[in-house]
């Protein structure tokens, strides 16, 4: 389980192809602190620690990616060079400072615009239509594997939806999101909260 506060921006430095996706990723952390088979979530993605090595600061692990996690993902994640945002799994007694977070990704979005709001972004996104049920007003949402309050909810006549966040100077600047244009894709993961609370209405209809 993770809480969507990115603790650090790691860059992919080296990609194998043979059966599934390995990955080696360069990051900042002290590859002391990095057991194998623990789980990092890569921009959403809780992916396994296979191996890892460096010296504290300028560390590096690697992971398999599956065809499946592929599938699901934005693919320029996965491509030498690309920047990801960082979380090392959530530990018992550890603050709960975002939400509740998988990092099981359960679709793509599309960055419609931003446009500044303050001090701050305002990101207008695009959704398919099946998660959008799922989103609300004031709820919770993970892009790219950041924790995001939704200000703004638009369904359209398609049945797809438009949402939009504000991303303050801090979130830009220690995450990806900071560097977001329009028409990027964007990892998704939902509120498990809205998940349990679909397929409850659900079973009552």
């Amino acid at each position: 389980m993770f809480t969507g506060i990115v603790t650090a921006i790691g860059a992919i430095r080296e990609v194998r192809k043979a059966g599934d996706l390995r990955l080696v990723i360069a990051c900042p952390f002290d590859p002391k602190g990095i057991a194998i088979g623990a789980s990092i979530a890569c921009s959403g993605v809780c992916l396994t620690v296979v191996d890892r090595g460096g010296t504290a600061g300028d560390a590096w692990f690697a992971v398999d990616v599956s065809a499946e996690s592929v599938a699901r993902t934005v693919p320029a994640r996965w491509e030498e060079g690309a920047r990801l945002n960082l979380e090392p799994a959530l530990k018992l007694g550890d603050e709960l400072g975002g939400h509740i977070v998988t990092g099981h990704v359960d679709g793509v979005g599309e960055v419609l615009g931003i446009c500044p709001e303050g001090d701050s972004r305002r990101i207008g996104f695009a959704i398919a239509q099946e998660l959008a049920p799922y989103l609300a007003p004031k709820g919770s949402i993970t892009i790219d594997g950041v924790s995001l309050t939704v200000n703004d909810v638009t369904d359209q006549p398609d049945g797809t939806c438009h949402f939009a966040v504000n991303i303050i100077p801090h979130t830009a600047e220690v995450t990806t999101l900071g560097a977001l244009q329009e028409g990027d894709k964007v990892n998704l993961e939902i509120d498990v909260l809205a998940r349990y609370l679909k397929r409850m209405q659900s079973l009552r209809g």
